[in-house]
């Protein structure tokens, strides 16, 4: 390696750290998810209440780490940062991971508050909207991560 990286530059503890942050609210967020999705056939009761709601306030949660501090952290990185590539890399993937969250954020929306017999009914075939627009958000994610972690292997060599 050419160049000695200083602390500052590569912002060593913040990506990683950010990277980790993200996956365990992704994690949290899927398994709420299955939970739910194994309450099928759905009916109104006590038990989809709270856990709709607790894979909402995850999901958001989630949502939130990509674009407010993941994303934020690689547009703060100077042009000359080890992370250069992921920042690029996010920054032509971000647009695609948009429309997935706004996916998401629909679902979120849609089902705030009480839960009614129409909406229920429609809980399924929207879980699998949301499953598709999930499944294609972490693809493009990981491709950025595995470009932060790449610069993180190089780092800690």
């Amino acid at each position: 390696m050419n160049a000695i990286l200083s602390t500052a530059q590569v912002h060593s503890k913040s990506l990683p750290d950010l990277v980790n942050k993200l996956l365990a609210a992704r994690q949290e967020s899927l398994v709420l998810f299955q939970k739910l999705a194994a309450l099928k056939p759905f009916a109104l009761t006590a038990s989809i209440h709270p856990l709709l709601r607790r894979f909402r306030q995850a999901l958001v949660d989630y949502l939130a780490l990509g674009p407010f501090e993941v994303y934020e952290a690689l547009e703060e990185q100077p042009a000359e940062s080890p992370y250069r590539r992921a920042r690029d890399l996010s920054r032509r993937l971000y647009a695609h991971i948009a429309r997935t969250t706004q996916a998401a954020l629909d679902f979120h929306d849609r089902y705030e508050g009480k839960l009614s017999e129409p909406a229920l009914a429609e809980l399924n075939g929207e879980l699998s909207r949301l499953g598709e627009a999930l499944a294609t958000r972490i693809e493009l994610e990981d491709r950025i991560i595995a470009a932060v972690r790449q610069v993180d292997l190089r780092v800690a060599a």
